[in-house]
């Protein structure tokens, strides 16, 4: 009897206790209407981004950015699909001079790029964000990227050669010359799924910011006047340029042959393969060119891919990476025009669907991360990263 009570009281007190709270509830929310009418209206603010005055703050101690990112820009909208709504640019480091060649190494999980002017190479680690001096001096090293065997290749400056860390330690010279000549400074390359290393050599590494001048009577140096041994090893400084700036491709066997001539595509830079390898993309004097890769590596049809003016402002690219959809993500450097500078996206059509604006001028990218879905963007002083819904097409 006393449970059937407490039964029925229980169902009595609910009752009451709804009616109860929907009355103060009732007077709550009067009394909110009347507040909220009282209080002057909410000002609605735009997160800062890279283009509000104030800046958007990058450090470490920076308030968190509002989803989606404003610096993260739809312009078609297929972009959409690539973009993730709950991630933002983040500023992973910054110390350096001139940041270059990111590359992702799957196996320890971190990220290498070269900081040339420094002559090192900087490792970022996945697990902790910890960033150290991986390799110094590093030969003023550029373009970086991992083989489908998980070796590093590097693009040196110093020694204008590319070489290839062994497992072990060791170091493989994959080329440093064409025809019995001295190479000029190889800058970027792309490895075939053939085994073959694909690289520009334009001559960017005879500046002494970033490598050393000729020997007297050379291209850098006609007069003379430079002392091209100052502060280097014994043996360097000894070469002048002897070759055109060409694309060249170092077969396993360890033959390099030209496949792409400074007559063609002047000052190569970034250089990257179309997911099916059956495209090759090569960025000629800022701009990307797309030639047709045939049998016998052969290429063809050359023709222009994007002129890379976005709003009438230039945005000049130096390094691009293609994702496994077969789109260009190009960095952007766009001079003292804010807000323009950064990474553009392209369709593989040549039509631009999307920006990611950076405070400084982006020189590379690539992905990477364990699902290798993470942006990374070596910006002049910085490296930034960013979350996207794809994967790049290339390891490293």
């Amino acid at each position: 009897m006393a449970h059937e009570t407490f039964g029925q009281d229980r169902r009595v007190s609910r009752r009451a206790l709804v009616k109860q709270l929907g009355a103060t509830l009732g007077v709550t929310v009067a009394a909110s209407r009347v507040s909220f009418g009282q209080a002057p209206s909410a000002i609605k603010r735009d997160p800062p981004s890279t283009v509000t005055s104030p800046p958007r703050d990058f450090s470490p101690d920076a308030p968190p950015v509002s989803y989606p990112d404003p610096d993260v820009l739809t312009i078609d909208p297929m972009f959409n699909r690539y973009r993730v709504g709950n991630t933002a640019i983040h500023r992973l480091w910054t110390g350096g001079q001139w940041c270059e060649g990111p590359a992702w190494c799957a196996q320890g999980r971190y990220l290498i790029w070269s900081d040339i002017p420094n002559n090192r190479q900087l490792r970022w680690l996945e697990e902790d964000g910890h960033v150290s001096v991986f390799r110094s001096p590093s030969n003023n090293s550029n373009g970086n990227a991992f083989d489908f065997q998980g070796r590093q290749l590097t693009c040196e400056h110093l020694t204008r050669r590319v070489v290839r860390y062994e497992h072990d330690g060791s170091v493989t010279v994959i080329a440093d010359r064409y025809d019995g000549k001295h190479l000029n400074s190889p800058n970027d390359l792309a490895t075939h799924q053939d085994g073959s290393i694909w690289f520009t050599d334009p001559a960017f590494g005879e500046q002494m910011y970033e490598g050393v001048p000729d020997a007297a009577g050379g291209p850098s140096n006609q007069a003379g006047r430079l002392r091209q041994h100052a502060g280097q090893p014994a043996e360097v400084g000894t070469l002048k340029r002897e070759l055109p700036m060409n694309v060249y491709r170092a077969d396993p066997s360890g033959r390099v042959d030209l496949v792409i001539g400074e007559d063609q595509l002047p000052t190569p830079n970034g250089i990257a393969f179309s997911p099916d390898f059956k495209k090759l993309y090569v960025v000629t004097q800022g701009n990307v060119a797309v030639l047709e890769l045939g049998a016998g590596n052969k290429v063809s049809s050359h023709k222009l891919f994007a002129t890379f003016t976005v709003d009438g402002i230039r945005c000049a690219t130096d390094g691009i990476r293609v994702d496994v959809d077969g789109n260009l993500w190009c960095a952007s450097s766009a001079g003292a025009n804010v807000g323009y500078s950064g990474v553009t996206i392209w369709n593989p059509d040549g039509a631009l669907i999307g920006r990611i604006r950076l405070p400084e001028t982006c020189a590379n990218v690539t992905f990477g991360g364990s699902k290798r879905n993470r942006l990374f963007m070596a910006a002049s002083q910085s490296l930034y990263a960013m979350y996207v819904n794809t994967q790049g097409a290339a390891p490293g």
